[in-house]
């Protein structure tokens, strides 16, 4: 799989008739998850039936940025304020688990009415179940199942659920792909570039988006703090080296520029309406044989969204977890 062009956490929905099971859940899932969990699936319908319209809004949001930026509005600061407005999009539900046995609808009637909530699915079978789910896999009705017999079934189930978490909306990563270049979109597709693009973002980010002009990854922390993966072609290192020269950096520098060893922020400097001297960063290799170099600079900047705008803070706003009942 290739390096996701969009991320961000959202929300996970559980449904299940035992209350008892939906409260253990409570206590083992993830603490950075923002977790709903309903006994009735009436109940459960009815809320993520209510999500669509919010879904469509958010991605028309980041089509319009793109739209901005080919009007000629740089992407950098556009995307900051979008995070910085839009906190409320943490809550989309990004992954629902539904129980197949329940009594009055099953977990595949329960999922048909969801014809057009967009998330990932999973269903939870019961051993004299199994066949059902395959064939819902097979159909495309849902993403996994999983036996509850299944030993360690709460470990199996984070994996299952975090393996979807990251796996990109095609939406989206459609808008942010208009932005690259065939060039820098067959290197993202490197096996080896995106598994250190992979890497390095699980590491430091909670939410990025990876954008063509200029060349690079915008991410987030939970905290808020926002920095910038500049990445270079061996071309773009002689591009780079002649600006850094006219603007100037010493030459041992821009001697360093050209061999890849640094980078220097120029078009961010520009993206984000800066002056004075560029700052320089120390490059490292990203994948292997594909020449492409990366360096990451940290983004001090009024449109930040900042910590009341986090993705810890807005998990720290929601309600404590509990069975709705």
């Amino acid at each position: 799989m290739s390096f996701p062009l969009f991320h961000r956490p959202g929300a996970v929905v559980f449904l299940d008739d035992d209350p008892d099971y939906l409260e253990m859940l409570a206590l083992v899932l993830p603490r950075d998850w923002h977790v709903e969990l309903f006994v009735r699936p009436v109940e459960c319908i009815n809320y993520l039936q209510q999500e669509p319209p919010f879904w469509e809004a958010d991605a028309w949001n980041q089509q319009q940025l793109v739209e901005h930026w080919r009007n000629g509005k740089p992407l950098i600061p556009q995307i900051m304020g979008y995070w910085s407005k839009y906190s409320e999009r943490f809550a989309l539900t990004r992954v629902c688990v539904i129980d197949y046995s329940m009594p009055g609808m099953d977990g595949l009637q329960a999922l048909g009415e969801l014809v057009d909530w967009p998330g990932s699915r999973v269903l939870l079978t019961g051993q004299a179940d199994e066949q059902i789910a395959v064939r819902a896999f097979n159909r495309g009705l849902i993403d996994q199942f999983i036996a509850k017999q299944t030993p360690d079934i709460s470990r199996r189930l984070i994996e299952a659920v975090e393996h979807l978490l990251r796996t990109p909306n095609a939406r989206h990563a459609q808008t942010w792909r208009a932005t690259l270049n065939p060039e820098q979109n067959a290197l993202l597709r490197s096996p080896s570039v995106g598994h250190e693009l992979e890497r390095f973002a699980a590491a430091r980010w909670v939410e990025h988006v990876v954008i063509g002009d200029p060349f690079g990854v915008l991410g987030m922390d939970a905290a808020g703090h926002v920095s910038w993966l500049q990445m270079e072609t061996p071309d773009g290192l002689t591009a780079l080296a002649e600006l850094a020269e006219l603007e100037g950096v010493l030459p041992s520098d821009v001697e360093d520029i050209r061999r890849g060893r640094k980078l220097a922020d120029l078009e961010l400097r520009q993206a984000l309406g800066r002056s004075g001297m560029p700052q320089l960063a120390a490059a490292f290799p990203v994948g292997q044989d594909a020449g492409l170099v990366a360096a990451q600079f940290a983004i001090e900047s009024p449109l930040s969204p900042g910590s009341a705008n986090s993705y810890s803070s807005w998990l720290a706003r929601q309600e404590k977890r509990h069975v709705r009942d």
